[in-house]
């Protein structure tokens, strides 16, 4: 009998780049209501890589651009390994972007701020 670990529930492989998994394509229709409602103007599937390091690199979900004109970088996580939440945080702090976590809740969608928008929102 093989002992169980924590990381049993993982996926065996990541998807193709370009195909998204259930939460993100539930989250870009999320953002396409958004957008027909006028709170985003415009949105696109893993359409920016940002260079953290040599040999290491950040793509987010999701690029959004909202109704002001931010540009606004979401990353849809059912689960935060931790080498994701290293890089997302290290970009925050690289680039002048708006980063955020986007979860999926019982009643909608939670965006919890990383970096500069974190402490912004706190003080």
């Amino acid at each position: 009998m093989t002992q169980r670990t924590r990381f049993d529930h993982f996926a065996l492989g990541r998807l193709k780049a370009g195909a998204m998994n259930k939460t993100e394509a539930s989250y870009s229709q999320h953002l396409e209501l958004r957008k027909r409602d006028g709170d985003v103007l415009w949105y696109r599937f893993e359409g920016i890589k940002l260079r953290l390091a040599d040999k290491t690199f950040l793509t987010p979900d999701f690029a959004v651009m909202t109704r002001d004109g931010v540009i606004e970088l979401h990353d849809c996580k059912g689960f935060m390994m931790e080498d994701a939440n290293v890089k997302i945080k290290v970009a925050a702090d690289q680039y002048p972007f708006r980063f955020f976590i986007v979860r999926k809740s019982k009643v909608g969608w939670n965006m919890i701020p990383v970096g500069r928008e974190q402490e912004e929102l706190a003080s």
